[in-house]
């Protein structure tokens, strides 16, 4: 797999320059058009993780790589990408359009945890498809983007934060309203969000070196100081998933993606996963894809 791409190397590979001061102060926000982003001689998105935070308005057939699926875009979609989950852009059609913006976790210091948004989180799928309507709303918002970078206002800054929330709750409000985001703070939400940040916190495995600490529900609840049965029934009632079923899914996921995009063998992929022996790896694979890791790596 490609190395995580830094924001420098972002500025350094599309636009073969790097803005004064990126990794100071405020934190780095920029916007840009994909029309501009995409010129002739521009190279195209390596699969990879990115080290900073993107919000893209595609507009124009497209084919989203995402972690482990391919996500086809029809006509128009809002797409959420963060540094724990590899993506690539592949164009189906010669209209290309939109925008995109890219920003820190230090732009938002103080304002709030990036990964507590749904879109955010390594389990979601952070496409929405969207109406002629919704498109123009969302115009509107990247034009106000554009509008604050260009201007002196002393507080641009601010404004540019609040328009990034505009984006993820309008999204929020596009989605089907989910028990966790209707429920109200309570012991269960707070030790579920503990258990999946914990577990995100896992990923991504950038080097076959690299061990995940915590792969069962009990390893987790010892981590977290409560009771399993605590754990299992909190994360039950939030999510309507088991500890066991989201863990695995997580480790699923990675797996997929360290056969596709790393040259690691079976046994250095199952022990970077925590698994005691590759056999026990691969009849865990086997028994979710129906297939042997080794014959789903062919299939790529």
């Amino acid at each position: 797999m490609e190395k995580l791409q830094s924001l420098e190397e972002f500025y350094r590979s599309k636009f073969d320059r790097i803005p004064e001061n990126i990794r100071h102060g405020v934190g780095h926000f920029n916007v840009f058009t994909i029309d501009e982003y995409i010129g002739k001689h521009t190279k195209p998105v390596v699969y990879s993780r990115k080290d900073y935070y993107k919000i893209t308005l595609i507009i124009g057939r497209n084919r989203i790589h995402y972690a482990d699926k391919v996500i086809e875009i029809k006509k128009q979609a809002l797409f959420f990408t963060n540094p724990q989950i590899p993506y690539k852009f592949e164009w189906i059609d010669d209209y290309k359009s939109g925008f995109f913006c890219v920003f820190t976790a230090s732009f938002f210091h103080h304002f709030g945890n990036l990964n507590d948004y749904e879109v955010f989180k390594p389990n979601a799928l952070p496409v929405f498809e969207l109406t002629d309507g919704q498109l123009e709303d969302i115009k509107q918002v990247y034009g106000k983007m554009q509008d604050a970078l260009d201007s002196d206002y002393a507080h641009k800054y601010d404004l540019l934060r609040n328009l990034v929330f505009d984006l993820l709750h309008y999204t929020h409000s596009m989605q089907t309203a989910s028990k966790v985001e209707k429920q109200q703070a309570n012991a269960s939400q707070r030790i579920t969000h503990m258990f999946l940040e914990l577990l995100a916190r896992q990923f991504p495995i950038e080097d076959a070196r690299q061990r995940i600490g915590f792969r069962s529900p009990s390893e987790f609840a010892g981590q977290l100081a409560v009771h399993v049965n605590h754990l299992n029934r909190a994360v039950k009632e939030i999510t309507e998933k088991t500890t066991s079923a989201i863990i695995a899914d997580r480790l699923l996921q990675e797996a997929k993606i360290l056969l596709r995009h790393t040259e690691w063998n079976v046994s250095e992929i199952a022990y970077s996963l925590g698994f005691k022996e590759a056999t026990h790896f691969s009849s865990f694979f086997k028994k979710k894809m129906q297939m042997t890791p080794l014959r789903f790596r062919e299939m790529d």
